[in-house]
């Protein structure tokens, strides 16, 4: 035998231990290896997403707010779509040719490639909410459709129709989010506003996962057996507000047809206890296929439901701001209270005049408030701000500012929801450029009573009934009580802010204010029998129609349990149609644990309910 022949049988036998060794391996595969097999027999793996249940939202006594509704969605993976019968599946979804084709032209984009993180083929949703016959005839003839599959998923639910700015809504994440999170995936929803969009990090939970293999048909067969193969989602954890349920539904009552806001809070702790916006409206019109189409028909309505007046809406608060112009006041040693300036019909010098309506006259500082005597706080804010100590009109009134901001006026007050404004009190450089460099007390003394460059949000003017009820300290306002089993509030809700005017001198303000709702008090009319209510009226000028009405209140006067304060738009005077509003939710949160409780001034509840303010 040749040394050729011997090479020719070693390169043989090596071909036939390769071949061994593959067929060993295929044999493995097929026969021995059922997972392998499985690989031949059903062509398809596929990794899905698991989702979990965002958190269930309650408010302070365990009442229902938010949660969710199982539904079941078509899915479709549109490179896997091989000989669809569009028309059987539009008979099936009950939708048009056109139809079709935008759902498709739509899932197809969702299932674009996200370059950031080379993820490709991802399945999109085709068709939500199946209905039951839908879902049915789906589920028998879903072999038909190569490329679709039916997905569970849940939506969100809204018990309190009217608390949509508070509780927000969800919407599809945009190309924005999808880059800054990989969290999400295109179609993935996620909060869009109020405490959905705050707190979507915890509310959202965390997504699970599942490897399968589909069959020909897309069939699931099963799990992958791996240790990773399945990764439950863990839920959002329960969440609690601080928001009373029955007492927001009230307010939204009394304030429908109108427009405004109204805002309650605890003025022991911040708890926010209603948020009323009108007008409003219904979040769950935001779910499911018709989502976009309602969003839209929103966001072009001149009424602006939308908007968040209670949070964005920046209004001058009238005579309510007197209340701290007296602390301010005394606090600089301008007046005590038996401090009495005279008024004949307003406020006058040189050409300048400020009205005011007709009233005994000279009054001391607790009548001034009953009567919202404006002469008198023309008068105090001219001898604040021009006062010698000062040296110029310019540190005076910068003196004064710094007071103002001790109250959280000026800048957001850092409540749990997004887009807060922080209303205006306007610089030295703004009333520079406003007025010229030569501006006076006299020119800038609308702000003595609350009107010109001061703007708050309904929130401050809010805050600062609570700042007057607690005598010169406020929690920051929240929504948030707790979040799982701990229900720890962040320290920033726990921490007193107080003001620059001490105590002592907020207990002559209180004694004017609680004169307010009683006989002779500007809103004597609208009090309540057996409830100390400490209130101010006011009204603020609208330069695009009638005046707004205004109001704030705080109740009882000891130890009080509740502060309000509300702005009706167009409304005229504070003691019309604000001052009613904000007694009765007093009244109603302070009586109604008594089972024989009723209204003591139903012909006003009548007329919060029922009257149309355009």
């Amino acid at each position: 035998m040749t040394v050729n022949q011997n090479r020719k049988y070693v390169f043989i036998g090596i071909f036939l231990f390769i071949g061994l060794v593959y067929w060993i391996k295929a044999f493995s595969l097929q026969i021995i290896n059922k997972d392998y097999r499985g690989i031949a027999e059903n062509n398809a793996l596929n990794k899905i997403t698991l989702y979990p249940a965002r958190s269930d939202v309650y408010d302070r006594n365990n009442e229902l707010l938010a949660y969710n509704v199982h539904i079941y969605n078509l899915v479709v993976f549109p490179r896997n779509i091989k000989n669809l019968d569009t028309v059987e599946l539009c008979d099936i979804l009950d939708i048009d040719r056109p139809k079709f084709a935008k759902l498709m032209y739509s899932a197809i984009d969702h299932s674009k490639v996200r370059k950031h993180n080379n993820e490709y083929n991802k399945s999109a949703v085709f068709y939500e909410r199946l209905n039951k016959k839908q879902l049915i005839q789906m589920q028998e003839n879903i072999f038909k459709f190569k490329g679709f599959f039916i997905e569970p998923s849940s939506e969100r639910y809204y018990a309190l129709e009217g608390a949509a700015h508070l509780m927000g809504y969800l919407t599809e994440a945009n190309e924005n989010k999808l880059a800054e999170d990989i969290y999400y995936r295109p179609g993935d929803l996620v909060g869009a506003s109020g405490l959905e969009y705050q707190y979507e990090e915890q509310i959202r939970g965390t997504k699970g996962f599942k490897t399968v293999w589909q069959d020909r048909l897309y069939r699931e067969r099963g799990l992958v057996k791996s240790r990773n193969a399945l990764v439950k989602p863990i839920p959002g954890p329960e969440f609690r507000t601080t928001l009373d349920y029955e007492l927001q539904e009230y307010g939204e009552l009394l304030l429908n047809n109108k427009r405004g806001s109204v805002v309650a809070i605890e003025p022991s702790t911040g708890e926010i206890l209603a948020m009323v916006n009108k007008p409003d409206y219904n979040p769950n019109i935001l779910n499911g296929t018709k989502r976009s189409k309602n969003y839209r028909k929103l966001l072009i309505d001149g009424r602006r439901p939308l908007y968040n007046r209670a949070i964005k809406g920046q209004y001058p608060p009238g005579s309510t701001f007197k209340t701290v112009m007296a602390a301010i006041g005394m606090q600089e040693g301008i007046i005590s209270d038996s401090t009495r300036f005279g008024c004949s019909g307003g406020y006058r010098m040189g050409s300048l005049r400020v009205g005011c309506h007709p009233h005994g006259s000279p009054l001391d500082l607790k009548n001034s408030i009953r009567i919202s005597c404006n002469a008198y706080y023309c008068k105090l804010y001219r001898s604040l701000i021009d006062h010698p100590k000062f040296g110029s009109v310019r540190n005076g009134f910068t003196k004064l500012a710094e007071h103002w901001k001790s109250f959280g006026l000026g800048e957001p007050l850092g409540i749990d929801l997004p887009g807060e404004k922080g209303g205006n009190i306007p610089s030295l450089d703004n009333l520079d450029r406003r007025h010229g460099k030569s501006w006076r007390s006299s020119t800038i003394i609308s702000m003595s009573i609350g009107q010109g460059e001061i703007l708050l949000t309904p929130l401050q003017i809010a805050n600062v009934a609570c700042i007057m009820a607690n005598r010169g300290f406020y929690y920051t306002p929240h929504l948030i009580k707790g979040i799982g089993a701990t229900n720890v509030t962040p320290k920033k809700f726990t921490t007193r802010n107080h003001t620059s005017v001490e105590k002592k001198y907020f207990d002559v303000v209180v004694d004017g204010m609680a004169m307010v709702t009683k006989p002779g008090g500007t809103a004597g009319r609208t009090g309540i029998d057996g409830i100390v209510i400490c209130g101010k009226t006011g009204t603020a000028q609208n330069s695009h129609g009638k005046d707004h009405s205004l109001f704030i209140a705080f109740a009882p006067k000891d130890n009080p349990k509740i502060a309000v304060a509300a702005i009706v738009e167009n409304g005229g005077y504070g003691a019309t149609w604000a001052a009613p509003i904000c007694n009765l939710m007093i009244e109603k949160y302070l009586n109604r644990e008594n089972p024989e409780y009723t209204t003591k001034i139903p012909h006003l509840e009548k007329r919060m309910k029922e009257t149309i303010i355009k």
